[in-house]
Formats: structure tokens, C-alpha cells, sequence
């Protein structure tokens, strides 16, 4: 069985990705690093506070097989273009080269549909950037994955994500698959699934192949 890390754990995706993780038997040990301690608890589950804008001086006591980040904010939230590129890019890479350290030869990202480092605009830029540096540390197996709007239970609200879920469950027989909105379940799942597979690769995929 596997040992992994995740990055990300109490958000939208990574808290069903943990989930998932603890019980897959496939894993027998998920180590977390997270800013705070979170509300779970878990034989198999063990929680690592951690600076990530000091992860490179991080001494873990562990190793990995396989990574999974959902790390990921919004400008609103951020509170600044810069501060969500410290989150959605920076953070994302440094982790991945920390896992890398670790052993882990499988790293399994969540970006985003329309991610293009050569992109005008600024959201996508900076998911392709991050996706075109997490390339370069030299996974042998790395899964990126660019899920359309996402749905599940939410922490925090968001308005306007809320009603264009709710258009886009009402309109769904019309829009096209690749656009389709995707519960957070069934990217988890699949980040799981192919970690699993063991298959040495580049994977892109798109929120079609996610369904």
C-alpha cells in the first residue's frame, strides 16, 4: 500500500480528496499540510502544520509515493492579483518540488479549464504557468486535471458561483460536456483512480474526461 501527501485538505476538492484517501485501501497512511489543525480525525491520517510561504524549510519526518494539491483561491478572497498568484501559483510549485524531496513520484493537481500560460486572461495565466513549472520538476507520473465550475458544500459563499451552478444543472442537457458543471466527488475520485494506475505519464484532463 501507498503512503501520500495532499496540500489543500480543507478546501472544496481536497476535503473530498482526503475523504476519499482514508478510505481507499489503497493507501495506508495520508499525511496533510495544513496552516491549521482541521476537525478530522483518522487512524490513517496524520496532520503537519506547516508556513507554506517558508515550505522549502520544512523538515518532514515522512515519505511519499504520490501528491495531490488542491490548493486554489479566488482575487476576491486573495485580496489582490499578486496574493492569488502567491496561492494558486507559488504555493502549488513549492509543494511539488517539497513532495518531490519526499520520495513522491506521482503528483495529481487540480487547475483549471482554460488554463494557458499564454493566456490574456489573468485566472488562466496563471493556472497554465503553474501547470507549465510543476512540469519541469520531473514527475515520473503527473496527473493535471482542469474540472469546469465545480459543485459541493462549500465553507464559504460565493454568489455568483452558486447561481451559475444552479443555471448550469437547469441548461445542462444543452451544454456541451467539456463545459459542464462537475461535482467535486468525481474529480477526487478520478485524481485517486489514476494515482493508483501506476501508470508512468503526463495526463491532462479536461472536465469531459472528469465526468
Amino acid at each position: 500500500m501507498k503512503t501520500c501527501i495532499v496540500a489543500g485538505a480543507s478546501g472544496l476538492v481536497g476535503s473530498s480528496l482526503v475523504r476519499m484517501l482514508l478510505e481507499s485501501p489503497g493507501y495506508e497512511k495520508v499525511h496533510i499540510l495544513v496552516r491549521k489543525k482541521i476537525d478530522l480525525n483518522h487512524p490513517k491520517l496524520a496532520q503537519h502544520i506547516v508556513d507554506f510561504d517558508k515550505l522549502a524549510d520544512y523538515q518532514a519526518d515522512f515519505k511519499a509515493d504520490d501528491a495531490f494539491v488542491t490548493l486554489g483561491s479566488t482575487i476576491a478572497k486573495a485580496g489582490s492579483k499578486s496574493a492569488f498568484y502567491k496561492v494558486d501559483h507559488d504555493f502549488v510549485v513549492s509543494f511539488a518540488k517539497k513532495a518531490r524531496s519526499l520520495g513522491a513520484s506521482g503528483l495529481f493537481v487540480v487547475s483549471s479549464m482554460g488554463a494557458n500560460a499564454s493566456s490574456s486572461i489573468f485566472y488562466n495565466k496563471v493556472k497554465g504557468e503553474m501547470e507549465e513549472n510543476i512540469k519541469a520538476i520531473g514527475f515520473p507520473s503527473l496527473g493535471i486535471f482542469r474540472p469546469s465550475l465545480l459543485l459541493g458544500p462549500r465553507q464559504e459563499k460565493r454568489a455568483g458561483e452558486k447561481f451559475a451552478g444552479w443555471m448550469m444543472q437547469i441548461f445542462d442537457f444543452m451544454i456541451p460536456a467539456k463545459y459542464k458543471s462537475i461535482h467535486v466527488d468525481k474529480v477526487a475520485n478520478k485524481m485517486i483512480e489514476l494515482a493508483l494506475s501506476d501508470k508512468n505519464s503526463l495526463f491532462i484532463l479536461e472536465s469531459d474526461k472528469l465526468q
